[in-house]
């Protein structure tokens, strides 16, 4: 079954835990987007919470950590780049945003701290808003929608996966 601690600050917080949840996660607040995605979606699906209002803290906190990343990557990346110029995780990440820049962008919210830490590279990158929100928000709600529908047609399988993993 759902951790008794998830239950509990759902109970407590109600819709305000899911979008903290997805909202902090690129401030170190290290919260498992999955888990916390699935369980929202068995919950919605059970009743215990709304489903659309479940999905939209969600969506919601999730795009407001992308943006607020890609935000900082814009104004602060100078700083980044000057700190992370040799560090060669950061330089290959940076050499295939630009070598496929518009790739990178789209899968990058399927992968786990990438999907916080491309918006950032992104920003850095100087890329504009409009292709930034246009792919990154495409990517997020297919990647969230995909999440949520797992939740909800495969309800056992995801109960007993958790449990294995200890949730």
């Amino acid at each position: 079954m759902i951790s008794n601690t998830l239950l509990e600050l759902v109970n407590q917080y109600g819709y305000v835990f899911f979008f903290l949840a997805f909202s902090l996660g690129p401030f170190g607040i290290p919260v498992p987007n999955e888990v916390i995605i699935l369980s929202g979606s068995i919950l919605s699906h059970t009743g215990v919470v709304n489903y659309w209002a479940t999905y939209s803290a969600i969506v919601i906190g999730l795009l407001s950590a992308i943006t607020t990343s890609y935000i900082l990557g814009r104004f602060f990346g100078h700083r980044f780049k000057k700190r992370w110029s040799n560090n060669r995780y950061f330089l290959k990440a940076e050499s295939m945003l630009r070598r496929k820049g518009d790739l990178a962008m789209l899968i990058g919210m399927f992968i786990p701290v990438v999907r916080y830490a491309m918006p950032l590279l992104i920003g850095m990158s100087e890329i504009h808003f409009k292709k930034f929100a246009l792919f990154t928000y495409s990517s997020a709600l297919i990647w969230t929608i995909t999440y949520f529908a797992l939740g909800i047609y495969f309800k056992e399988p995801v109960l007993s996966l958790m449990q294995v993993l200890g949730y």
